[in-house]
């Protein structure tokens, strides 16, 4: 074997060798880069899609909190409309029982002080008759009067409040068996109490912005017919 081919037998030897070397060398480079993206893919992407899911179930907690609080404001604020409501009413209510309270014992204390004097009865079914001081009742009316009979007038609420001072009845519970004209600006009327164990007639005399007077008061023994 001559020089020439023994020396291009070995250039051949070493520029295969140097290409499988280089091979070799990119495929690990290849592998190596092939990993590294694998692994920051998997890593990475786990890593974002756990943020991605504490992110929605933050927002999620967040906004179910948020609701939470808004339906028990709600709430709260309806129970507190609520109890001011009946708080109002209450007091309406006790307001309006003080004050009817307060009536009654007023016109209790003045048919108490209201000095009186027996009369000559004025038929048989009269028990006993007297006349006393009575001042008038007050009356909301203005200008001339003229009575008015009607269930519900207000004539027919301060006749009531009359009758009540003169004989001492409780003005809420009173019946009225009959009211009628007593004369010029004058009326009689039949009240009783809720077993009519009292039955009394009254007479009254109007004064002019002051109201109805009582002047005299029968007790009678029974109801008299109605006339």
């Amino acid at each position: 074997m001559n020089d020439f081919d023994k020396h291009s037998r070995v250039d051949k030897f070493e520029k295969r060798r140097k290409n499988t070397k280089s091979i070799s060398v990119l495929m690990i480079a290849g592998s190596l880069l092939v990993i590294v993206l694998l692994g920051m893919w998997i890593f990475g992407g786990g890593d974002e899609q756990t943020s991605e899911e504490e992110s929605t179930n933050t927002e999620s907690t967040n906004e179910s909190n948020n609701n939470d609080t808004e339906e028990s404001n709600e709430e709260q604020t309806e129970t507190d409309e609520n109890n001011s409501s009946n708080s109002d009413e209450q007091a309406n209510e006790a307001n309006e029982e003080e004050s009817d309270a307060e009536t009654d014992e007023d016109e209790s204390q003045s048919a108490e002080d209201i000095e009186t004097e027996q009369v000559e009865p004025s038929g048989d079914n009269v028990k006993e008759a007297y006349t006393g001081n009575w001042e008038p009742i007050g009356t909301e009316q203005e200008g001339p009067h003229t009575t008015n009979y009607s269930d519900g007038s207000q004539d027919r609420q301060e006749i009531v409040r009359a009758a009540a001072l003169a004989t001492g009845l409780n003005a809420s519970t009173l019946t009225t068996h009959w009211v009628g004209n007593g004369g010029d600006q004058k009326v009689e009327t039949t009240v009783y109490n809720e077993d009519q164990s009292e039955i009394y007639r009254v007479y009254l005399s109007w004064v002019d912005n002051e109201g109805w007077q009582p002047t005299k008061v029968e007790a009678l023994n029974n109801l008299p017919p109605i006339n």
